[in-house]
């Protein structure tokens, strides 16, 4: 008999003779490499590529994911040498290795030196098209991915001169694909613009807009704990949920990004891409088969069941001082309208909650609550299936009260896992029941290494695995269903309310769920 996993749960060997202690790195070696190719990184000089997209690339390498002739090609306007580029990608590759939480742990020099040996720097303009004439003869005829991690006013630009200059043509052996980041435009129009923009230049197969959010273990287990235990599927319907909560929450507020977010705000930001994908995973019925087009499918379906949100079933907030306690010391906080790049009379959201539901079949009378703010009590993105009640009448003579409340929350950061809240017996003569809770994390279950969520959804696309990745007619849903209350000069708009930073959330969001009894689970 051995404990793992399950806290509180003994399991026996017959139910962990197959289990195997992988790490994230030792479980992607069971898959096929990646063909050789060129990944090609428009504004590879940024963040993004430092701490995220490079790290990711380290990890497949690591897990012998990579074929031997994949390269790396990267785009920027910036001066600066190759040299001065893999220096940078040095120091963020070493505090990302650092985290793995062990003194012992280390670079992987092999790996790292056959990474930064096939990297190539071309600087240059996105909007010139001298840039990708150069490209194109570093390319020759081999595959590329094209990744933009640029901002959004470059997607049309580099997509045309893809298009116009030939590196989106395919052949039977060159494969030509473009991962595009949110946000993918700022409205519905924008969104069918576009994507009309980019389907002149390129067939939907080549285009993977890509949520950061898909690549986390916990959203991709979504499907694998529905559709592969016969206990919980039967229960997955209105039949048996009163209601399901998204959250999203953030500590943090705007930092520096101040200027990005007065025109951006929390819907735009967080509802139709992040919590739209969770909530499609969460209700979608079961796809044929785990096909890209399959999914894709019935993700889109749920999505184009929703109506779109209105007045009174939304919830604006925007965060005014306030303070955040830690341990004994409280660190005073100051309000959106005082970061800096932040008008003092800025009406934008930090702070949205909507009542949405789904008119088809399986989720018809089931409210689904969503909510995503900054400068929140805590950090935490999670989704609660709370089921129906089960009748009182059993315990109407006992000194049992009320009964705890069903729920199973899965939890996506800053911890990965899955909880179960349900009723036991206290020990004793008489009948009291207590409230428990049955916990699996994954860290437990398994051996994890640090990871940026970004190496299964590079793999997909090296393969060509469309899967994790948005269409177009989701991402046009994802906007119709918000478009009502974005616009200041809609009737739809709610009005702005405030919430103190380092607290839950305007109180009005509580009254989205208080008006059927409901009430959202606690941020701690």
């Amino acid at each position: 008999m051995s404990q793992v996993g399950l806290k509180g749960l003994v399991m026996n060997d017959v139910l962990t003779s197959d289990r195997e202690m992988l790490s994230p790195t030792q479980s992607l070696r069971r898959l096929r490499k990646a063909p050789p190719g060129v990944m090609v990184i428009f504004g590879g000089g940024g963040d993004l590529t430092k701490r995220l997209l490079i790290p990711a690339i380290y990890n497949l390498d690591c897990a012998d994911l990579l074929s031997d002739e994949f390269s790396v090609i990267v785009v920027d306007w910036a001066e600066m040498t190759s040299e001065t580029l893999l220096a940078q990608f040095r120091e963020s590759i070493d505090d990302f290795v650092s985290k793995r939480g062990s003194s012992a742990a280390k670079l992987k020099e092999e790996n790292w030196d056959r990474i930064t040996g096939n990297i190539q720097y071309i600087r240059g303009s996105f909007e010139e098209e001298s840039t990708y004439t150069r490209l194109k003869e570093a390319l020759g005829e081999r595959s590329a991915v094209f990744y933009l991690a640029v901002a959004a006013r470059f997607f049309g630009p580099v997509v045309d001169l893809i298009g116009s200059t030939g590196l989106a043509q395919e052949t039977e052996n060159c494969s030509r694909r473009v991962i595009i980041e949110k946000p993918f435009g700022s409205d519905l129009n924008s969104a069918k613009e576009l994507n009309a923009r980019l389907l002149r230049s390129l067939g939907e197969t080549q285009i993977y807009r890509i949520d950061h959010y898909l690549g986390k273990e916990t959203v991709q287990n979504i499907l694998a704990l529905r559709f592969s235990n016969g206990f919980f599927e039967p229960l997955w319907n209105r039949d048996n949920i009163d209601h399901i909560q998204i959250t999203a929450a953030e500590t943090v507020g705007v930092e520096r990004r101040g200027r990005f977010y007065e025109s951006t705000g929390a819907i735009r930001d967080m509802v139709p891409n992040h919590l739209m994908q969770l909530l499609s995973m969460v209700a979608m019925e079961a796809p044929t088969s785990f096909d890209a087009e399959a999914v894709r499918n019935e993700k889109s379906k749920v999505l184009s069941a929703i109506q779109p949100v209105t007045r009174e079933n939304a919830v604006r907030g925007q965060y005014v001082s306030g303070s955040f306690k830690n341990g004994d010391h409280a660190e005073a906080l100051r309000g959106y309208r005082g970061e800096p790049d932040v008008s003092m009379g800025s009406e934008t959201e930090t702070y949205v909650a909507m009542k949405l539901r789904i008119d088809n079949w399986r989720w018809a009378g089931v409210p689904f609550y969503i909510r995503t703010g900054k400068r929140l009590r805590c950090r935490k993105t999670e989704i609660a299936i709370h089921f129906k009640q089960a009748p009182y009448a059993l315990f109407r003579d006992t000194p049992v009260d009320k009964l705890t409340p069903n729920i199973m929350v899965l939890h996506i950061q800053p911890t990965e896992g899955v909880t179960m809240q349900f009723s036991a017996k206290v020990p004793g003569p008489s009948v009291r029941l207590g409230g428990v809770r049955m916990k699996f994390d994954y860290s437990d279950w398994f051996q994890e290494g640090p990871s940026t969520g970004y190496e299964t959804l590079i793999y997909d696309c090296l393969i060509g695995d469309q899967t994790l990745f948005q269409r177009a007619d989701s991402i046009e849903e994802g906007w119709r269903i918000v478009q009502p209350v974005l616009s200041q000069q809609s009737a739809e708009q709610p009005p702005l309310c405030f919430y103190a930073a380092g607290l839950d959330g305007p109180r009005e969001a509580d009254e989205l769920l208080s008006r059927n009894r409901r009430k959202w689970l606690p941020l701690k």
